[in-house]
């Protein structure tokens, strides 16, 4: 296999060169592992930049893919099988950038055991895009699982008092929903012959059609594999893993976690449940419908109780993911072209808030709103840099934000309308609902930034200046690794046809799949 004629293998491996370099230098070159860390990551998002060039947006197909047998023992027919198409490209984008970006936040941030951190790091992006661009249910499996490692000991390592249970909690959780997902993939690979996923796709219709998979067995199969796909979400009732998880992981951790590792869960739903279980979508997307719109809503409610801020920040990922999981839901263009592009600017907004609100703990050891005040004065540039990350995590017209969730509800208004996915209640009454939410966005968020860098100054000002240092604004670092996410802000906020451009074939071939599906029920 020639590494260079399979540029997805080697986008997704390439971090094992850096993870062996970090290997064999000293523990105490500290500045030197981590320009190794930052520098195998960077040349990794531009190969992703390689691929992008290559990457062929009005074609709806699986493109640059690379397939080879790889365990064909007793019949099993289980393949080394990668691909990109328009449902995952942004994804494996989103993961190649925000990675350096993540790196370069933990200069001052990770003193301890920085071989050891940044040797985990590495690791976790070969995983994530693993993740994204497995098309062997198998192999999906295994970066699935593997993305779990990493971050169980970044978070119990690196992470904040009640750092192990956190981390425990995180893996316990993914585990107990992976296993059922394991069950499903062993039936339905077993039963079609076939574990790759195009494949199956095919081979699954043509069971449905014949009735060697009933629709009952059909629901199970796609309630096993929601079951991992829900926790990594996470959707209402099952996120009480998220909040403590966020709250204990160091920075870097926080952001890759609410950036990438959630956006797992909404794309397994995506690229396994729509398309190989279209029946039991069908029948379940009001029920799907229900639990985002109550995630949406509790997910906001609660931000607002917060007194930590990163807590805040970490519930609103349960409100803005009900959005997306809304969106992929109501089975037509308009809602799955938005649920995808906001997976993107929910892993811009939030992975800079958490950015942001590391910054300023580095400098504070603290994260209680009500310590905080009159910081837009003393810190104008982290105050401004803050205020536009909030707006655009609200939703503000001209903003990433406002695009996705814009095009979401306009999606979910549709559903419903032609008897669709969202009947009996109909779309109108979702979509309704969850502009509630975006509502209180606007509460939590502009509360928060009120409280913190508005008013007079906070006793933080005065515990600081005890320790012999007074406030100070964003260094020249801090500035660089958050710049890149305001361009992308302002960008998708602005001209988000782009994004919608890459994405349109593939979703298009998804909805006419379904629509299909639909029209064989009836």
């Amino acid at each position: 296999m020639n590494f260079f004629s399979e540029p997805l293998t080697l986008m997704t491996f390439f971090p094992l060169v850096g993870v062996l370099v970090l290997l064999f230098l000293p523990s105490d070159k500290k500045n030197v592992l981590r320009w190794t860390a930052l520098v195998t990551s960077l040349i990794t998002f531009g190969i992703s930049l390689w691929v992008l060039t290559m990457f062929r947006s009005a074609n709806p197909d699986l493109q640059l893919v690379a397939k080879y047998d790889w365990i064909t023992v007793a019949g099993w027919n289980i393949q080394y099988h990668m691909g990109v198409d328009g449902l995952s490209i942004l994804l494996v984008l989103l993961t190649t950038f925000l990675t350096p970006i993540s790196i370069l936040s933990t200069w001052t941030a990770v003193e301890e055991r920085v071989k050891d951190f940044m040797i985990f790091f590495t690791l976790l992006e070969v995983g994530m895009l693993g993740v994204f661009l497995a098309q062997d249910l198998f192999l999906f499996y295994i970066f699935w699982e593997f993305t779990l490692v990493p971050m169980y000991f970044l978070i119990g390592i690196w992470g904040g008092p009640r750092r192990i249970y956190a981390a425990i909690k995180f893996f316990l959780y993914t585990m107990a929903g992976s296993i059922l997902m394991l069950l499903a993939i062993l039936f339905v690979g077993i039963q079609a012959g076939t574990f790759s996923v195009p494949d199956l796709a095919a081979n699954l219709s043509g069971m449905y059609a014949s009735g060697l998979i009933d629709p009952k067995t059909q629901m199970m199969l796609f309630v096993a594999f929601a079951a991992a796909f829900a926790i990594k979400v996470p959707m209402w009732p099952l996120h009480s893993w998220l909040p403590d998880a966020h709250v204990e992981a160091p920075t870097a951790g926080s952001v890759i976690l609410a950036g990438v590792l959630l956006k797992m869960g909404t794309y397994g739903f995506l690229r396994f449940n729509i398309p190989l279980f279209p029946n039991a979508t069908i029948a379940a997307a009001p029920w799907i419908a229900l639990l985002a719109t109550i995630g949406i809503i509790y997910g906001a409610a609660v931000s607002y109780a917060q007194s930590d801020v990163k807590k805040l920040v970490a519930y609103s990922s349960v409100s803005h993911l009900g959005f997306v999981m809304l969106g992929m839901f109501a089975l037509n263009a308009q809602g799955i072209s938005g649920g995808i592009l906001q997976m993107v600017n929910h892993g811009l907004s939030t992975g800079a808030l958490f950015l942001l609100v590391g910054m300023i703990y580095e400098q504070t050891h603290t994260r209680e709103i009500k310590v905080y005040g009159g910081l837009w004065k003393i810190t104008p540039v982290f105050g401004s840099i803050m205020l536009i990350v909030a707006l655009s995590s609200m939703g503000l017209p001209g903003l990433n934000g406002f695009v996705g969730e814009f095009t979401i509800l306009l999606g979910a208004w549709g559903a419903g309308m032609d008897g669709g996915s969202f009947a009996p209640m109909g779309g109108v009454w979702w979509a309704g609902l969850s502009a509630l939410g975006v509502i209180m966005a606007a509460i939590y968020i502009l509360f928060m930034f009120q409280r913190m860098f508005l008013g007079p100054q906070g006793e933080i000002v005065d515990e600081v200046k005890k320790h012999g240092h007074a406030l100070r604004d964003l260094n020249w670092r801090e500035i660089l690794t958050i710049v890149p996410i305001l361009i992308f802000i302002f960008w998708i906020g602005l001209y988000p046809a782009p994004f919608f451009n890459l994405m349109a074939p593939a979703v298009d071939k998804m909805v006419a799949a379904l629509q299909a599906a639909a029209m064989a029920m009836h």
